[in-house]
């Protein structure tokens, strides 16, 4: 059985996770405002009125934040694997777009363990290094790993097309 040059042989769409929803992030800030709120009109009663405008940042302070961190989270990373090429394709959340393309049959698949918890997935091929999936957890690098290992195994086994 041959492989068409073109078929895709893998193909993974890679974003960081953001555990808090939309709806959730609401009722959070509403909770946050309710208290701040509450605090800040008790200092206010007691005649420490500058206290309110701290607790009114903290909440300014606690949006931006959240916001920041759902900003980041738009970041994509796309790797995909065809006979001719492993292409790897990062968006950033402004837009910007960075590829890569390395050639398959030379491709290494490394998984370092930086730490008792951490790790770092890097493909690399004639002396050019990337990190993958550097937002991903532990567990999920080590899958892609897998995954994409396995992928390239059978790129490699797959008998070249007729000429």
């Amino acid at each position: 059985m041959s492989v068409p040059r073109d078929e895709l042989l893998f193909d993974a769409v890679l974003h960081p996770n953001r555990s808090l929803g939309r709806a959730g992030f609401w009722i959070l800030m509403g909770i946050i405002s309710a208290v701040c709120m509450t605090g800040g009109a008790i200092f206010l009663s007691l005649g420490a009125w500058p206290v309110t405008g701290f607790l009114g940042l903290d909440v300014v302070l606690v949006y931006g934040a959240f916001r920041l961190s759902y900003r980041s989270g738009r970041l994509t990373e796309t790797v995909r694997l065809s006979r001719d090429a492993l292409s790897v394709r990062r968006i950033s959340p402004n837009g910007r777009v960075q590829a890569w393309d390395f050639q398959p049959y030379w491709l290494r698949v490394e998984l370092e363990q930086t730490s008792t918890h951490t790790n770092r997935l890097t493909l690399s091929s004639h002396g050019r290094r990337l990190s993958v999936g550097a937002f991903l957890s532990a567990g999920e690098r080590v899958e892609l790993a897998g995954a994409l290992a396995a992928a390239l195994k059978h790129c490699r086994g797959a008998p070249a097309p007729a000429c």
